[in-house]
């Protein structure tokens, strides 16, 4: 693919995360914000312009999760968001973590599948976690979103 081979993604100083890409996939600027502060933050670039990022934290011991991954809806499904986990799986291996999580609303189907195609397999369900945490309700193609989907990796 062409678009890939000129997609690069680096480390983004936590003064200058963008926010929009992110609070596309997390509606929440209270979430965000608290995570941007405590993650590292990476973004896909094309020609110089940010069309991807995710955050990823250190949760526990050996642990880091990706707790937000976004993409530019007119790129979405190019293989960005897959660079991005990869990118993702390849930093927190580097950084010693010994496993990588990532969790998505119950009706985050397409989210879901992508997760599984690059190697994250479904742990458990944090119920409840959407309607408990966020003021508005949440709804994806007609399904309201209330659970987390919790999925994980072993590096």
């Amino acid at each position: 693919m062409e678009l890939l081979s000129s997609l690069h993604i680096e480390h983004v100083p936590g003064g200058h995360v963008p926010r929009e890409l992110l609070l596309a996939a997390d509606e929440s600027p209270l979430a965000v914000a608290d995570y941007i502060g405590r993650g590292r933050c990476y973004g896909a670039f094309l020609s110089g312009r940010m069309v991807g990022e995710y955050v990823l934290l250190h949760t526990r011991p050996f642990t880091a999760e990706v707790v937000n991954i976004a993409v530019e809806p007119a790129l979405q499904r190019q293989g960005i968001g897959s660079a991005l986990l990869r990118h993702a799986v390849a930093e927190a291996r580097a950084a010693g973590f010994r496993k990588l999580e990532i969790g998505t609303g119950n009706s985050g189907f397409g989210q879901m599948a992508l997760y599984t195609r690059c190697g994250f397999r479904m742990e458990w369900i944090d119920r409840d976690f959407f309607a408990l945490h966020y003021p508005e309700p949440i709804v994806e193609e007609g399904i309201p979103c209330r659970d987390m989907v919790r999925m994980g990796m072993l590096l």
